[in-house]
């Protein structure tokens, strides 16, 4: 704690010194998932922040610094047998991240998103000032700043609720032949108990697989745990879709812990896959064993941004009412063209909220929402990109729904605030004197014109839009990063995991 406090002396310090310029600033805290494009220029350096400083076994909480990654996370709770009740699904999301963003996974629908399960957090204001935020202390500040996108300060450390860890989770993987059955299983799923998690993969229109599972700590002698993090193991989704492929009945498997909660890293859910598509290489086991280490998320996010290929590939999250989703897919589908689609049930939390969020009311209370995951190749043209991702907002906004902002967002500031508080969230500003950070429009929104001028000074952005030079470059870039040496060690770590 005490270095801990130090580089909050340090951090507080420069972060005055902005303040006091009158200029903004950006946070730089050593990696993202966002796919949002990056321009920094002025920065605080948070990246040393990245600690857990203590699990109390007692109370069940950790004490955890914004830059440990998930991962990291799972494995030091672990040592203690407990684990946090929402652990998003790559493991180099961060806890800060998690916070400042929209994170969810498929306990959300029980826990919400991953904030819920926050107990308090550091921050550093805009002025330099080290404040705690909480359900009784600044509680504006605890709900507002999450989803904020850390455009109201800076998180610098974070109790964290846990709950008791057991082995395994009892996987059950239930086939369905439409959309709509599909999105009637995860309802009918989300009110059983003895789920912990709930999430569906949609493969067609004809085949959607609902995946539940429930904690264990022991297997039927019959059973042979199935594992993901081998580089000989399947993709998680192939192997889902192999199952169940011509079979109308349900599958159970015992999956370890941690391969469960990290079980769409190895191919980043069917991302992986449109690397291979992109460099016209074979798909199969064999080449996905071979290339293991460059098929993790974290070398996949880093090479996705290096390549630029982020600007013509969809990476989106959005959440909508479950009486809409079976009309968006189909929209998607008419109009994208892109599967497989990943559902996940997510439970709202009271606002006013920059996560997502409806105004569906069930048994008089606010309903749950579905969120639709879509990550796909788009059109090529920037032109036409741009189009289908206003097309895409639109028809989102026409039935309901709301998308993470850690993708691209083009929608006008008016579109925007129409969804939000803005109210709410400039009085939060004033308050907590945040009015000289970037508001949250301005970091979310891509700024098309600034991109087009951009590739046209830049002949390393020009050479990068001809194949495959964008993709040699982003791998080139992603091996310097020795990201792939990161997910080698902890997919190792996790295979150990103190597990039996």
């Amino acid at each position: 704690m005490e270095t801990h406090q130090q580089n909050v002396v340090k951090i507080a310090a420069s972060v005055r010194q902005f303040y006091e310029k009158k200029e903004g600033f950006r946070i730089n805290h050593g990696s993202t998932n966002s796919t949002r494009p990056r321009r920094h220029n002025r920065v605080v350096d948070i990246g040393m922040l990245s600690n857990v400083l203590k699990v109390d076994t007692e109370s069940r909480t950790a004490l955890v610094e914004p830059n440990v990654p998930m991962d990291r996370l799972v494995e030091a709770t672990l040592n203690h047998g407990l684990i946090p009740p929402v652990v998003m699904e790559f493991p180099g999301i961060t806890t800060g991240g998690g916070y400042a963003g929209t994170a969810g996974e498929s306990s959300s629908f029980k826990y919400g998103f991953f904030d819920r399960t926050i107990n308090s957090v550091e921050v550093v204001l805009a002025d330099g000032e080290v404040i705690t935020a909480s359900e009784t202390e600044n509680a504006d500040l605890f709900r507002g700043a999450a989803g904020a996108v850390g455009t109201l300060g800076i998180t610098t450390l974070i109790e964290l609720q846990l709950n008791e860890a057991k082995k395994f989770v009892k996987t059950t993987y239930t086939p369905k032949s439409s959309v709509a059955d599909t999105i009637s299983l995860i309802q009918e799923e989300i009110k059983n108990p003895q789920n912990e998690y709930v999430d569906a993969i949609v493969f067609s229109k004809t085949h959607g697989v609902v995946v539940t599972g429930a904690l264990a700590d022991s297997i039927p002698q019959s059973a042979k745990p199935q594992t993901f993090n081998n580089p000989s193991d399947p993709w998680f989704y192939l192997h889902v879709q192999e199952k169940t492929a011509h079979s109308s009945t349900q599958i159970t498997e015992y999956i370890p812990l941690a391969d469960y909660l990290f079980r769409y890293d190895r191919g980043g859910f069917w991302v992986g896959a449109s690397a291979f598509s992109y460099f016209k290489f074979p798909f199969n086991r064999l080449t996905r064993w071979f290339l293991d280490d460059f098929l993790h998320t974290r070398m996949l996010y880093r090479a996705l941004h290096a390549s630029g290929e982020s600007n013509r590939y969809v990476v989106q999250d959005m959440a909508l009412p479950f009486a809409n989703m079976e009309r968006f897919v189909e929209w998607c589908d008419g109009n994208l063209g892109i599967w497989p689609l990943w559902l996940c049930p997510l439970r709202q939390g009271r606002g006013p909220t920059m996560h997502p969020h409806t105004e569906e009311v069930v048994d008089g209370k606010l309903g749950p929402m579905l969120n639709i995951g879509l990550w796909g190749f788009g059109p090529k043209r920037s032109e036409k990109f741009v189009e289908m991702n206003r097309l895409l907002e639109g028809k989102l906004r026409e039935l309901g729904g709301m998308k993470w902002l850690y993708a691209h967002t083009y929608y006008n500031r008016d579109e925007f605030w129409q969804q939000y508080d803005r109210e709410s969230y400039e009085a939060l500003r004033k308050e907590y004197r945040a009015t000289t950070l970037p508001d949250v429009y301005d970091k979310v929104k891509v700024d098309v014109e600034a991109n087009k001028k951009e590739l046209r000074e830049s002949w390393s952005l020009w050479a990068r839009s001809f194949w495959p030079l964008g993709g040699i470059w982003g791998l080139y870039k992603a091996i310097r990063s020795g990201d792939y040496l990161v997910a080698r060690k902890s997919a190792w770590r996790r295979m150990g995991g103190g597990r039996d």
